[in-house]
């Protein structure tokens, strides 16, 4: 099986950056919630990780960065929370799939 385009620390690092302007602007409840999908995103299916790496390629990196932008920031701002970074995988490769069709 080809190596996915974007890799499974790729993906992490969304979440450690976003983590880190979190930590920057002393919002600890916000860094903590990302942190927690930091963690939970080596536990993330290996299907779902090629998923996102086919779409994220057919679309390209900056339609992928206007999606992830907003929904990224609806977790600094509280007003959305997932449980584990797979659930924010599945959210994002719907918003991926509507802006496509």
């Amino acid at each position: 099986m080809a190596k996915p385009t974007v890799s499974r620390e790729a993906f992490r690092s969304l979440f450690a950056l976003y983590a880190a302007k979190a930590h920057h602007d002393h919002n600890g409840v916000a860094e903590g919630r990302l942190l927690k999908l930091f963690g939970s995103s080596d536990d993330i299916p290996d299907p779902l990780l090629e998923l996102w790496s086919s779409r994220a390629e057919l679309i390209g990196s900056e339609a992928v960065g206007n999606i992830m932008s907003p929904l990224a920031h609806q977790i600094l701002d509280g007003a959305a929370q997932y449980n584990h970074a797979s659930d924010f995988l599945h959210r994002l490769l719907a918003e991926l799939d509507r802006d496509v069709h």
